[in-house]
């Protein structure tokens, strides 16, 4: 089991409904708050390019491409892991897609989100993914999830079997829940002896408020790191060995059946 201690953060803002060059703005001047802490890991919220802007979705992903230029040569100044999920085109199809750009720059891994939400109606305008993913990356094999993918369980726990020690989570997630995203988020940390990143949006849209409670989370459900309800970057020492320490002394995955 990895021992490496790193420090990861979170940056959490009131992403603006199909404004890309408001939003790459602030999330640059986010990593930078980050990269002066010394932070190697940083996640961002879900759709933070531009929201859930559904009639302009196919416009918004085709600036995807240079927008994860923008985050490559981020990454590469400051030597940080940035992950936050942006809207795919592929085909005639429109993903919920969250990217992984990797410390030098390369992008480790992508994950299209599962579980659509409903409620919003979130799966009118995309499709569905449909395969669990861990992308290895400079510091430990990383799972990823979206939002409402947080109250499906036996995602987390797939991504955790596959190796992940690290499960990182982009949300828009409406603040009349977030009692819900707390304790959910502490749960899968608890359930699959990991640690998560989880960075949520904050602010309003179309009258809904957004909760952030961005967060770090230990294996033990420790909260190392959480944010309040505006825009902040919070950062935080994680020790990788702490995942080897609680496995060993409450051996939960082995036990599983």
């Amino acid at each position: 089991m990895n021992d490496k201690i790193f420090k990861a953060g979170t940056f959490q803002f009131d992403v603006k409904l199909g404004d890309i060059k408001s939003n790459l703005a602030k999330v640059v001047e986010g990593l930078h708050i980050l990269g002066d802490r010394d932070v190697d890991m940083a996640v961002l919220p879900e759709m933070w390019s531009c929201g859930f802007d559904n009639q302009m979705l196919l416009d918004h992903a085709k600036q995807t491409p240079s927008i994860i230029d923008k985050l490559s040569r981020t990454a590469s100044k400051y030597n940080m892991i940035i992950a936050g999920s942006l809207p795919e085109a592929s085909g005639k199809d429109i993903f919920n897609t969250i990217y992984v750009v990797d410390s030098n720059g390369n992008i480790a891994g992508s994950y299209r989100k599962i579980h659509l939400f409903p409620l919003t109606e979130e799966d009118r305008y995309f499709s569905a993914g449909n395969r669990a993913v861990v992308c290895n990356t400079s510091i430990c094999p990383i799972g990823l999830m979206i939002c409402y993918d947080l109250r499906f369980p036996e995602l987390c726990r797939s991504i955790t079997l596959k190796g992940a020690l690290v499960v990182i989570i982009s949300a828009q997630w409406p603040i009349d829940r977030i009692r819900h995203w707390d304790i959910l988020s502490q749960a899968r940390a608890i359930e699959n002896q990991i640690f998560i990143i989880a960075t949520n949006r904050c602010g309003k849209e179309k009258g809904i408020e957004f909760g952030g409670h961005s967060q770090i989370i230990s294996p033990t459900g420790e909260i190392l790191s959480m944010a309040e309800e505006g825009e902040c970057a919070s950062a935080t020492e994680i020790n990788l060995y702490k995942i080897t320490e609680f496995r060993n002394k409450i051996p939960c995955l082995k036990d599983k059946g």
